[in-house]
């Protein structure tokens, strides 16, 4: 797997767009990012799986799947060690990701109220 093919793949789910954290290429569902490129360097990916999909890919795919070090792996951030990865490995893993965030509602803005 290359990086060129980690990109095409989060770019082909739906709804999915492209965009930069930190100068770091994210895949976001409107402006909420499920996975980015290059992180923590260019041998690695992340995505934003949920603890018990983490524990899942980990155990099955260990020389693939690693949680990120400290409080974001806790909560299901997940390395990908590119090269290691197959097509339908990643696309699984980016699936998931995708799908987590697009099914939590949009965080609400609050509005001021008059008296």
């Amino acid at each position: 797997m290359s990086a060129t093919r980690f990109r095409r793949t989060a770019l082909s789910l739906p709804e999915v767009i492209e965009g930069a954290h930190h100068g770091i290429a994210d895949f976001r569902v409107g402006k909420r990012i499920f996975a980015t490129l290059g992180y923590p360097d260019k041998d690695w990916s992340m995505v934003k799986l949920t603890p018990e999909q983490q524990a899942m890919v980990v155990e099955a795919e260990p020389e693939i799947f690693q949680p990120v070090p400290g409080g974001w792996g806790k909560s299901g951030s997940t390395n990908i060690r590119i090269a290691k990865a197959d097509q339908v490995t990643l696309r699984s893993a980016l699936t998931m990701a995708r799908d987590n965030i697009a099914a939590k509602p949009a965080k609400k803005t609050r509005t001021k109220t008059q008296a």
